[in-house]
């Protein structure tokens, strides 16, 4: 989490979202899609304290896109979630 002027606060968590289906062959397939989600202020403080790696979420927010330059060069564009509501589901374990 970084502090910045005016008292805010914000924290950046990377989050991936798995896609399971069948390729045309029949043949499993795991695609992974990593998103950025970006908290502010007391929700940054939220997500620090329980988000862990495992951690389902429900959240709502808006994109935000932006662009960098890469080391070697190239422009690289951005698609972060600026969360706005966070709900972190417990876990239950059952045998």
């Amino acid at each position: 989490m970084k502090n910045l002027s005016g008292n805010q606060k914000l924290a950046r968590v990377n989050l991936a979202v798995n896609e399971y289906f069948k390729s045309a062959s029949g043949e499993e397939v795991k695609k992974t899609q990593w998103f950025t989600l970006t908290f502010w202020n007391a929700k940054a403080e939220l997500a620090l304290a329980q988000i862990k790696k495992g951690t389902q979420l429900t959240i709502e927010g808006r994109l935000q896109t932006g662009s960098y330059e890469a080391k070697d060069g190239s422009k690289r564009f951005t698609t972060d979630i600026v969360v706005s509501e966070l709900i972190v589901k417990e876990m239950t374990l059952t045998n």
